[in-house]
């Protein structure tokens, strides 16, 4: 019997071929889509020299082929002084990736981001980068974003702090040892019936309970804003990342209580005056509250500390503390009762941070009473929480830089050497990227940002 031809063994091998897989017609080549990236934001906020700048994540795809094989590279600057192509670095593999900026210097820079895939072709997008000058301990020094106006700040363990924020009624979580966003944020307009910003200005935890206060002086312009006039609670479930918060309780009588006992006691203190139509509060003989805490060994007694006014109200005058005894109260809209008042030689200068750890040891952060916050003296005291003690200063704080200190986050033992302190600062009024606008004034908030800073005690 003579063999098949070799073309006709090859067509039944194909024929079989067909048959089994299912194939009617010919194979074609792969094709691939369009490339898509996306950013995370397409905001991003870093300073010259940091450490630790927050990033944004890209996700890329690409149908027909594994993410995997995308790759993704800053194509293009607007401003290669402020930040170059080589200085983005994507890192990761698959779907999302990280993209980090080092900046070189003060300003804004479009950077655009392209991904290539495979059958090369490509897609881009634009990442809108501002950079910030370089401050002193950088090394130690994080970037809070989303606002700009930090103005107190409450340890809630494993190293996170929820932020008040004097420009609006909202409480955010951040972790506070890494630039970026809030992990978590809370909305308290409604929980407080306010229209306006209360200006949070200082607070104080007990246990699971932190009192919070508003400024309780007129606004910038001199005009009496009721929502300032307000002392609220929120209370503390789980710790950490994990930290929730519920709305507990206002008052709205704090301001009042005090200008009538003051008036009762022969306006030693000038809180009538202080409050008046047309009074600023940042003043040396205005009003305006900064700093909230509880009296040594006391859930009740909460010491208010004064920005303004200095007593007597001149210059080389002494910071004030009123003991409010009935602050569990006052949160619930009861009338305010009042202890001696507390003078300190503070060198001329106010309160305006004040904070209590487990041994009764205090930290104050000390400032102007003026509002030109960026070039005005800061120093931090430790005081034992006693009328009539001397408080000690430790240091005095760089002055330098954007933005005004504003807030301790707790107090470490200051019986130990070399003990660290974390400080917050208020940045809304610098001009954080050189272009003439304000932080608290910038309409995109992942560019709006505080600045929090670890010092060591000596």
């Amino acid at each position: 019997m003579r063999p098949l031809p070799l073309r006709v063994v090859w067509s039944a091998a194909a024929a079989a071929l067909v048959s089994a897989t299912g194939l009617t017609g010919p194979a074609h080549a792969v094709t691939y889509g369009t490339p898509t990236i996306k950013l995370s934001a397409s905001y991003l906020s870093g300073a010259v020299g940091s450490t630790g700048d927050p990033v944004v994540t890209v996700t890329v795809a690409q149908s027909g082929a594994d993410a995997s094989a995308l790759t993704v590279a800053a194509s293009r600057t607007s401003t290669a002084g402020v930040a170059g192509t080589g200085d983005v670095r994507v890192t990761g593999t698959g779907g999302t990736r990280t993209v980090a900026v080092t900046a070189h210097a003060r300003g804004h820079a479009d950077l655009t981001l392209k991904v290539t895939g495979l059958g090369g072709k490509t897609a881009t997008t634009t990442l809108h980068y501002a950079a910030s000058p370089a401050v002193q301990h950088s090394a130690d020094a994080r970037y809070l974003t989303g606002a700009s106006d930090a103005s107190a700040g409450v340890d809630v363990g494993g190293g996170y702090v929820v932020v008040a924020n004097d420009e609006d009624n909202t409480l955010r979580l951040y972790d506070g040892a890494a630039s970026g966003a809030p992990v978590r944020t809370w909305d308290l307009d409604n929980a407080l019936g306010a229209d306006k910003e209360v200006d949070i200005e200082g607070a104080a935890r007990v246990g699971n309970t932190v009192y919070w206060t508003g400024s309780l002086g007129n606004n910038k312009d001199g005009e009496y804003k009721a929502d300032r006039n307000t002392v609220f609670t929120t209370t503390v479930s789980g710790s950490g990342a994990g930290t929730q918060l519920a709305f507990g309780s206002a008052g709205h009588r704090l301001r009042d209580d005090l200008v009538a006992w003051d008036e009762a006691n022969g306006n030693r203190y000038g809180f009538a005056a202080g409050t008046a139509t047309g009074q600023v509060p940042k003043q040396i003989d205005g009003f305006n509250v900064e700093g909230l805490e509880f009296a040594p060994g006391s859930t009740t007694t909460a010491y208010v500390g004064f920005r303004a006014p200095l007593v007597p109200p001149r210059t080389g005058g002494k910071a004030l503390i009123v003991p409010v005894t009935d602050m569990d109260q006052v949160v619930r809209g009861a009338k305010a009762t009042f202890g001696t008042p507390i003078e300190l030689d503070l060198g001329g200068l106010a309160i305006r941070d004040l904070r209590r750890n487990d041994q009764g040891q205090y930290l104050i952060v000390a400032g102007s009473w003026a509002a030109d916050d960026n070039s005005d003296p800061y120093a931090l005291y430790s005081w034992d929480g006693v009328a009539g003690n001397r408080p000690v200063k430790l240091l005095d704080l760089p002055t330098a830089d954007a933005g005004g200190w504003e807030s301790v986050v707790s107090v470490p033992d200051l019986s130990v050497a070399g003990a660290r302190v974390q400080l917050i600062t208020d940045d809304g009024a610098a001009d954080l990227y050189g272009d003439g606008v304000e932080a608290k004034d910038l309409t995109h908030p992942e560019w709006q940002k505080s600045r929090t800073t670890w010092f060591t005690l000596g």
